[in-house]
Order: structure tokens, then C-alpha cells, then sequence
């Protein structure tokens, strides 16, 4: 039943698109399916790879996405540097440095231990079926976002330094790989002799689960598919602060049009346009679909189930830290960290460490809430 019915979701999903948007509104719908499956089939969590890296000591999680890392920037910077492939303009996720990105990356490293996922994660979890209150944590993130859009005159206005890249050129590359192997180095001196392997065989491709090698691999050529489709790196929170804000209007509740964050020239059309118009949307939902494909192919029967209290208040809780701090922060894993890292950007780097700070604090905070530090 949830093969047809995911089956279903995606295919006619693409073909209604096509039909009303042509190929590539339906081709970003597909690529959202595809790493839907993928993020499914690997269980490819940032907020399980973190929090087995700082309370197990474990950083095989964390090695992958420096594998995904590296390939996405071996296939992500000769692409920006020319400016265009096949004459689809390109460009990199380069955000400004300053208080906003480093409070909205400590607030959203809290909420993804306490929310249980990422950007990433809240979407294929939920639509998959392994969590019921990962819909909690993703009502939640959509409601944070949206405060986060309406205050925007307040922190918009706080200090940052422009965006800037982490060299020039060519240089790019072997600096960023360089920086990837100190931290790979880091981690196994962290994880000692008891560091889990990152396995590549073994996986099946259909049904799944995948090694986390294939994982890495697989996001990252996906990314770069996004890249070339869309002219611009994978991105999926930039979609909730625009659903929030088109609710809030349609119920008649303010006018989002005349809030600062929405007069900005650079976001001021997505609001405008119909939601379903939006690529970074597309690409969402188009991930939950291929999400629920997935769950019916690795044959999980389960469906979802109400959480207990705390664990729900836990969600909540972390679904709002989740969309403020992805507001602040120019994004989420995805965008942020990712995205801009394989953009060759000096936010992606700087943006990781309030985050991990942020998921410690987490960590600490996951007992009171009724769920384990493991």
C-alpha cells in the first residue's frame, strides 16, 4: 500500500507539474523524491550523527558528510567558478558572518536534539513514518520560522561582516579539502581506536538500508543536480518562514508584505507568487513523497503514533528553535553547513561550530524532556 500510494505521489506529482510548469518544476520535484529515498535508505541524520559524536565519541556520522563534503566540492567549484553550465547560470550559498548566524546556528543546534532532526530530517522522518512526533517538531519549525520572519526588524538590523569566500580562484578547492582532513583527523583522534568504520558494501538499492558511504555520495551528486537545475545548492528551510507567512495572510491575521524580512528585494517575489511555484517547495514535499516511496519499499508497516507529553513538549520546544534558528542562521545543515562549504563560503565553517555548541546543550537538555542523551 505505501509503495503505490509513494509511487503514486512522486509520478503523478511530476506529471502534474509538467503539465502546468514544464520540465523543470517537475525535474526539482523528482530530485526532491530522489534524496528523499536517499536520506531514507541511508538514515543520513546530522542530529543522530551529532549527538553520537559528542555523547558516544562516535564520528562515523560526522565522516560522511566530510566524504559528501569533499565530493560536493570537487563537483561544486569548477561549476562556480565558470559561472554556468550549459548556459543555466550558476551560483554558491555565500551568507554574511555576524550575530544573527551565530545566534540562529546555537538556537538551531538545540532544537535539533530536542526536535529530534535537521531540516532534512524533520521532513523524511516524518513522511516516512518513524516518528509521529516528528510532525509536532515540523509544525513547530514552520511556526519558528515564521516569527522569526515577522521579527525580522529586529535582528536584521544587527551587525555582520559580508559574505566572503574562504580563498580566491582555484584556491578554494585545496584549502576547503584541507580544512575537511584536519577535521576528519580530529575526529578519529576524538573517536580513538573504538571508531565505527564507514562501510560501502552491503546495501541494497531498492529496499535499502544503505551504507552511509552511498549516502554521502549520493547527496552529494544530488546537490549538484540541484545546482545545475535550479542554479543555486539544495535548500529546504527557506520554504517555512514563506508557508507561515502565507498562512498567517490568508487567515487574515496580519499582512506579511510589510514586514522587513519580506521587503528585502531578494525574498519580496517568492511571497507574491503561489506557494507551489516555489522551488525550494517543490523540492520539499517532493522529498516527503519520496520519503513515504522509500518507507514502502524497505517494507516498514508501521505507521505513526502519538508521542508521550514530554517527548511532544520536546518537539514543540524544538521545532520552534528549529525555525527561528534557521531564519537567523541563513539556513539549516542543508543550506547552511552544506550548501555553503561546497560553495567554497566562510559561513559554512564558521556556521558549524555555534550549531555543535548548540547540540550540546541539546544533549543536556534531552532528559528533561523524557528522551535519552544516547
Amino acid at each position: 500500500m505505501r509503495i503505490a500510494f509513494g509511487a503514486a505521489l512522486v509520478l503523478l506529482g511530476a506529471a502534474w507539474l509538467l503539465a502546468g510548469q514544464g520540465w523543470r518544476p517537475a525535474a526539482l520535484w523528482l530530485l526532491g523524491a530522489a534524496l528523499g529515498l536517499s536520506l531514507f535508505h541511508a538514515s543520513f541524520s546530522f542530529a543522530g550523527a551529532f549527538r553520537r559524536l559528542l555523547a558516544e565519541r562516535q564520528g562515523s556520522g560526522l565522516r560522511a558528510q566530510l566524504v559528501m563534503l569533499a565530493l560536493a566540492l570537487l563537483l561544486f567549484q569548477p561549476a562556480l567558478l565558470a559561472g554556468e553550465v550549459l548556459g543555466q547560470p550558476v551560483r554558491g550559498f555565500v551568507f554574511p558572518i555576524g550575530w544573527a548566524l551565530l545566534l540562529g546556528a546555537f538556537l538551531f543546534g538545540i532544537g535539533m536534539q530536542l526536535g529530534g532532526g535537521c531540516g532534512s530530517g524533520t521532513l523524511f522522518t516524518a513522511a516516512g513514518g518513524q516518528d509521529g512526533r516528528m510532525w509536532i517538531t515540523l509544525f513547530a519549525f514552520v511556526a519558528g520560522a515564521t516569527l522569526a520572519a515577522w521579527d525580522g526588524e529586529r535582528w536584521m538590523a544587527w551587525p555582520a561582516l559580508p559574505g566572503q569566500r574562504l580563498g580566491e580562484g582555484w584556491a578554494i578547492l585545496p584549502l576547503s579539502l584541507t580544512g575537511l582532513a584536519l577535521v576528519w583527523a580530529a575526529m578519529r583522534w576524538w573517536e580513538g581506536v573504538q571508531a565505527d568504520p564507514l562501510a560501502w558494501r552491503g546495501g541494497d538499492v531498492l529496499r535499502g538500508p544503505w551504507p552511509l558511504l552511498w549516502g554521502a555520495v549520493s547527496l552529494a551528486v544530488l546537490n549538484f543536480a540541484t545546482l545545475l537545475l535550479a542554479g543555486r545548492p539544495w535548500a529546504i528551510t527557506a520554504a517555512f518562514p514563506l508557508w507561515g507567512s502565507q498562512l498567517v495572510e490568508s487567515l487574515g491575521w496580519d499582512d506579511p508584505a510589510f514586514w522587513a524580512f519580506w521587503e528585502d528585494p531578494t525574498r519580496s517575489e517568492a511571497l507574491l507568487r503561489p506557494v507551489l511555484s516555489d522551488r525550494t517547495t517543490l523540492m520539499d514535499l517532493g522529498l516527503m513523497a519520496g520519503a513515504l516511496l522509500a518507507a514502502g519499499l524497505a517494507g516498514r508497516r508501521g505507521w505513526w503514533t502519538l508521542p508521550a507529553l514530554r517527548p511532544a513538549l520536546a518537539s514543540l520546544c524544538g521545532g520552534l528553535l528549529l525555525g527561528y534558528g534557521a531564519v537567523l542562521g541563513s539556513g539549516c545543515n542543508i543550506s547552511a553547513f552544506f550548501g555553503g562549504i561546497a560553495s567554497g563560503s566562510l559561513h559554512g565553517w564558521v556556521w558549524i561550530i555555534p550549531a555543535l555548541l548548540g547540540n550540546a546543550v541539546g544533549l543536556r537538555l534531552r532528559p528533561a524532556f523524557g528522551l535519552s542523551r544516547a
